[in-house]
């Protein structure tokens, strides 16, 4: 089987493709990535040079590209990571989430149909995120029947994305699946995401900044389990479902960023309590979502899954691995990482 994995370089598509190379050896395992600011391949060195795996450089937003690519290789299935994914960044420019979020998948989808004569054995696997569902008051949960209400360029452009799959399976008969999943944390998470952005600032003494008050609530997934979730959806999940994928593990802003405080005060021999000093309450992002949280019982009850890894060990684990990789983190918060963060932050 020829697997392609879109975003393969980048965080979450980084742990996918590595899951598959090594639990699949029969497959064939080919990596497409743009290796924009986000997409590192320091982030696959383990496996590099295996031999069922194959890295693609191209941009999802040429469609004479992908099409060469699919009559080139003959993939027999898509697993669709690559995204522009952070909000800010859409906020500031629109334009490139819809390109490559929504152009982007379309010329895949289109490719996938020229190439796929056969529909059998095919399947295209569109990975997406809870915020097409906006935003939950102070109850309630996601389910995968919750009505789409985007509220930033690129949850919009992720709902776009997600229905064009939907409708290229209802029109065209595609095999698709798709998922939506909350705020994946973990190794390799490019360090504009909170998480990483706060375990680097207090390692280097920098301001920890919380939008507002801090009171954002999200429900986060270790991106190990997610990467689970997306194997078992991929080669087990029905034809046409979507699979809201969560991590049971709801958490206000203010709240991790004290939990990540005193973690990584520990980690270096420093005083508990000496990083919350640092924190800094910034102007609140335009549109913020108030709150997230996944219904993750379908995927449970259908496919067997749910998170393994609790709240507390995924965020020490998390923080140790960055204050351990110092030199993939330098590598990448160097260069258009650091203007960005200047601009938003000062």
């Amino acid at each position: 089987m020829k697997i392609l994995i879109t975003g393969g370089a980048g965080f979450i598509g980084s742990h996918v493709v590595r899951l598959f190379v090594n639990k699949y050896p029969d497959y064939q395992i080919f990596n497409l990535d743009n290796l924009t600011y986000a997409g590192n391949l320091g982030n696959l060195r383990d496996v590099e040079n295996a031999p069922n795996y194959t890295f693609l450089k191209a941009d999802i937003t040429d469609s004479a590209s992908m099409q060469d690519l699919f009559r080139d290789y003959q993939f027999d299935g898509v697993i669709h990571l690559a995204a522009e994914s952070h909000v800010d960044r859409s906020i500031s420019d629109p334009m490139s989430f819809i390109m490559t979020n929504i152009v982007g998948t379309v010329n895949l989808l289109n490719a996938a149909r020229a190439n796929w004569k056969d529909m059998e054995g095919k399947r295209f696997y569109h990975v997406s995120t809870d915020e097409v569902y906006g935003t939950l008051g102070e109850t309630g949960l996601f389910t995968e029947e919750t009505p789409y209400d985007p509220r930033s360029p690129y949850s919009a452009s992720k709902a776009s994305s997600d229905h064009l799959v939907r409708a290229y399976n209802h029109t065209y008969h595609m095999p698709v699946v798709l998922s939506n999943c909350s705020n994946n944390y973990g190794s390799y998470q490019f360090p504009e995401k909170l998480i990483p952005l706060v375990i680097n600032n207090i390692k280097h003494g920098k301001p920890l900044p919380i939008y507002g008050d801090g009171k954002y609530t999200r429900d986060w997934l270790w991106v190990g389990d997610h990467a689970a979730a997306i194997d078992l959806v991929y080669h087990k999940g029905r034809d046409g479902e979507t699979y809201n994928i969560g991590g049971n593990n709801e958490r206000k802003n203010l709240d991790l960023v004290h939990t990540l405080c005193d973690t990584v005060d520990e980690l270096l021999g420093r005083t508990v309590g000496e990083a919350r000093k640092t924190i800094t309450f910034v102007k609140d992002r335009p549109g913020h979502d108030r709150r997230y949280a996944i219904d993750a019982t379908k995927i449970k009850d259908e496919l067997g899954w749910e998170p393994t890894v609790n709240p507390e060990e995924g965020l020490k684990m998390t923080a140790e691995w960055y204050l351990k990789n110092e030199e993939w983190l330098d590598n990448v918060t160097s260069g258009a990482y650091q203007k960005f963060y200047d601009k938003q932050y000062g």
